[in-house]
């Protein structure tokens, strides 16, 4: 008999239609996972999904080595990071908060990795499509949500942004001119 197996995460209606009829499948779910929690593979949620991963501590005993034929661009980077954040998000959206306008080849890019698809139509006028994260991105970087990403204090301790504030621009209160920080530093004395 050969076994079934899934690189991908399982939502619990693909597994329901994988056992027998009848089959508590969240009391099973919850089985496996106190069964398999602190061994060396567990079972996890990614989204709404489970999948059998290996422990986070013996992970790097079980690396799998991928040849990345293309890297993400400092655009396409950007670009998740901000659908990521700022989920669902319009394009014109993403514009906004990035300052320039979004290549429609980075946006493929992302769903051709699976790693964001489509989300549902905005209520306004024009009725533009958003984007949200998918489960694939969520599983490639160990999320169970998205809420789970890094804050802004945590990316700072591990060193992703720099932990030095820009100089402060100060206006005056009756002026709508930016003062020199020089010059603020003189008024003060």
């Amino acid at each position: 008999m050969r076994r079934g197996f899934s690189r991908k995460p399982l939502n619990p209606r693909q597994l329901a239609a994988r056992l027998p009829e009848g089959v508590d499948i969240q009391g099973a779910l919850a089985a496996l996972l106190t069964h398999y929690a602190g061994r060396g593979v567990e079972l996890v949620r990614v989204g709404e999904a489970y999948a059998f991963r290996t422990a986070g501590d013996l992970a790097h005993l079980m690396r799998e080595e991928v040849e990345e034929t293309r890297k993400l661009s400092r655009a396409g980077i950007e670009t998740l990071a901000i659908i990521a954040y700022h989920q669902p998000v319009t394009r014109a959206e993403i514009e906004d908060i990035r300052g320039v306008s979004v290549n429609k080849g980075t946006l493929d890019q992302l769903i051709e990795l699976e790693w964001v698809r489509l989300g549902r139509r905005r209520l306004t006028p024009g009725r533009p499509v958003t984007y949200v994260v998918t489960e694939t991105f969520l599983d490639q970087f160990g999320l169970e949500t998205a809420r789970d990403l890094p804050d802004l204090k945590e990316m700072r301790a591990a060193g992703l942004l720099e932990s030095r504030l820009p100089p402060v621009v100060t206006v005056k209160s009756h002026e709508t001119e930016a003062l020199d920080p020089d010059s603020v530093a003189q008024d003060e004395d």
